[in-house]
C-alpha cells in the first residue's frame, strides 16, 4: 500500500495500480524502456494490473515476466470495461495511468488518474480527466514511487 497525505486533498490510500497497455506502457505493442524495473519497484506495494483491448497482439507476450496480471478486454465499450475493472477493485483504493480516450473514465473514476503525454499522442478528454499529467510512463511510475512528488503536484 502506498499512502500518501496531501494538504487539501483527503488523502490516498492505494493498494492497486491499473494501466492501459498501447500508449502507455508500449508504443505500437513494443514495451517502452524503463518499464519492467520502474514497475518492480511497484510491485512490493502496489497490485499492478494491465487492461487492454491488445490492438496489435503483442501484450501477452511482452509482459512476459513483468510483475502484473494482464486482463484483455472483450471487444466493445472500452471506455466503460476499464472503468467498471477499476470499480471492482475499490476505485477509492485505485491508481490508474493512460492517454487514450478510451482511458478517460478509469482516469475520472481512480483515486489518482495519471494522464500520460507520450509519443502515440494524448485525448484531451483523457487529459480533462486526469488528476495530474506525466511526461512519460517512467516518470509517471516515479511519482508513485516517489509520493513527495505529488503532494507537490496536488497539494492546494
Amino acid at each position: 500500500m502506498i499512502e500518501i497525505q496531501i494538504p487539501g486533498h483527503p488523502g490516498l490510500a492505494l493498494e492497486h495500480l491499473v494501466l492501459d497497455y498501447n500508449g502507455t506502457l508500449a508504443i505500437d505493442g513494443e514495451p517502452i524502456v524503463g518499464v519492467n524495473a520502474a514497475l518492480e519497484a511497484l510491485a512490493g506495494q502496489l497490485q499492478i494490473h494491465v487492461v487492454t483491448a491488445d490492438t496489435f497482439g503483442k501484450a501477452a507476450a511482452a509482459l512476459e515476466g513483468y510483475p502484473c496480471q494482464l486482463s484483455i478486454l472483450p471487444p466493445g465499450d472500452q471506455a466503460l470495461a476499464k472503468q467498471e475493472y477499476v470499480q471492482m477493485l475499490g476505485a477509492e483504493r485505485t491508481a490508474a495511468a493512460g492517454n487514450g480516450r478510451n482511458d478517460r473514465l478509469m482516469l475520472k473514476t481512480a483515486a489518482l488518474g495519471i494522464v500520460l503525454l507520450q509519443a502515440e499522442g494524448t485525448a484531451v478528454e483523457a487529459l480533462l480527466a486526469a488528476d495530474v499529467a506525466a511526461p512519460d510512463i517512467v516518470s509517471a511510475l516515479g511519482l508513485l514511487a516517489n509520493p513527495l512528488r505529488l503532494v507537490a503536484a496536488l497539494r492546494s
